[in-house]
């Protein structure tokens, strides 16, 4: 099976190596505005310098690593070869983009599209991975994605509806943790310890916590009241970060990251109208992408207020 990375930024970089340990190297082709950035990656952990050409015609999997606006006109310019393809599945790693999107643009029902969203922890393997698919992925499919990215952690499928709020918990979530180890090895240096130990100290407890966790099954609360004594220090500090408000402010950090990608979806596809609306002012139909279909109530809208689809 060949497997193509388009785009080799920090993501893109991170899943190609994980993909890497699990294809062979001819099997593995690799795309990038700079063929320095191939090479080096090449260089470390393999594959093959490929062109985008090949790589849509060849590869049964290609992982989408360029900006979400490259995306549709990268699809579009491919769109050919992309509609004579019925094994290929194309897995997009776009913020914003919309399944039903990527699937207007390649008018191919037989592609499978998969939708991604990992956090930065993927760069060393305990990553989390978000999974979105269309219908026309199969279950076999889902599994192939799940092994060809085992090395960068755990892949969880959802229903695309719940990719902001996954993104909120786990693709933010890596920076609130970060706060919180701060925060903690800071207290530790004020009481005495040097920078050093309290870094690694804070870092190791919650890597640990995580692992009880994620191991035990029990609920975080009875992991939580475990290490209360009756009378004791742990329940004194608890009691403390109860009163100041703790969990109800990483409640609302999580929220307020929520509400924020849910606003830049909004500002995305205003955008994307207002574009839209000015592709028909200024071109004919003839002359109109094939994505920006007539059928659309908003463009079908636009193009009658134009003037030009005025029916008398």
């Amino acid at each position: 099976m060949k497997v193509a990375f388009i785009g080799l930024g920090n993501m893109g970089a991170s899943l190609a190596k994980a993909v890497a340990k699990e294809v062979d190297a001819q099997d593995l082709l690799l795309v990038n505005r700079s063929p320095q950035k191939v090479q080096e990656f090449i260089s470390q952990y393999g594959g093959t310098a490929s062109d985008l050409e090949q790589v849509f015609k060849e590869a049964e999997v290609i992982f989408l690593g360029v900006k979400p606006y490259q995306i549709c006109p990268l699809l579009e310019e491919y769109q050919d070869i992309l509609t004579q393809r019925s094994n290929l599945l194309l897995v997009s790693m776009a913020a914003g983009l919309e399944l039903e999107k990527l699937a207007e643009v390649i008018q191919n029902d037989q592609l499978g599209l998969i939708r991604i969203m990992p956090n930065t922890p993927v760069a060393i393997g305990q990553g989390v991975i978000s999974l979105a698919r269309s219908q026309a992925v199969t279950d076999q499919q889902v599994a192939q994605v799940n092994q060809l990215l085992a090395g960068a952690g755990a892949l969880y499928e959802i229903e695309e509806k719940l990719m902001d709020p996954a993104t909120a918990v786990a693709g933010c979530g890596p920076a609130f943790v970060y706060q919180m180890i701060e925060a903690m090895a800071d207290a530790g240096v004020d009481l005495g310890l040097t920078r050093e130990q309290a870094f690694q100290m804070a870092a190791q407890t919650f890597q640990g916590a995580s692992q009880m966790v994620l191991e035990t099954g029990e609920h975080p609360a009875r992991l939580r009241d475990a290490v209360c004594s009756p009378g004791g220090s742990t329940i004194a500090g608890v009691n403390r970060l109860e009163q100041v408000g703790l969990r109800g402010d990483i409640i609302s950090g999580v929220e307020a990251t929520y509400k924020r990608t849910q606003s830049r979806g909004k500002k995305r596809e205003g955008i994307r109208k207002r574009l839209v609306s000015l592709i028909f002012f200024t071109l004919n139909d003839s002359q109109l992408p094939s994505h920006f279909r007539s059928d659309d109530r908003f463009l079908q809208t636009s193009w009658e207020r134009s003037g030009r689809g005025r029916r008398d």
